[in-house]
Order: C-alpha cells, then sequence, then structure tokens
C-alpha cells in the first residue's frame, strides 16, 4: 500500500453495485458506447450496468455523470453526444 500513489481512491460500495467489477465485466463482453462530453470537448467510453438496463458512465475531465437508458427497440448507433 505504501507505493500506491496518493490519488488512487477507491470507491466501490458507493453505488448499489461496484464500479469496478462492472466496467470490467461490459469491457470483457464488448458492451459499450462512444460518448462525446461537450461540456469539455473530449471523448470516453461508458460501459453497460450489470443488469444490462442502460449505459453508465462520466465526464473524464469533470465527472459529470451521463446514463443511457436501453430501450426494447435498441439502436445500431455506437456514437453519442452528451450535452
Amino acid at each position: 500500500m505504501a507505493d500506491e500513489p496518493d490519488y488512487v481512491l477507491d470507491i466501490c460500495g458507493v453505488e448499489d453495485e461496484p464500479y469496478e467489477s462492472t466496467v470490467d465485466e461490459a469491457r470483457r463482453a464488448g458492451k459499450w458506447i462512444g460518448v462525446h462530453f461537450e461540456c469539455c470537448g473530449v471523448y470516453a467510453r461508458i460501459y453497460r450496468n450489470r443488469r444490462g438496463t442502460a449505459y453508465v458512465g462520466h465526464c473524464p475531465r469533470c465527472q459529470a455523470r451521463v446514463q443511457v437508458a436501453i430501450g426494447p427497440e435498441g439502436t445500431r448507433q455506437r456514437m453519442f453526444r452528451a450535452r
């Protein structure tokens, strides 16, 4: 632990499901969408939640949260814009 950087923060348990395991599972399954965050002009992937009901993530710079619901019909679009 002494060799870990001071800026590393473990936030598992803050939400109703651990973020790290959810992201790891989604990455392995390839379940993600690309989002361009207009707030900071950056791109990031966001991953499907464990329940498979939405894609959830945040802006890598300002931490603005985004959630995209998964509808019954779905879409083939893989890139989105968050305003």
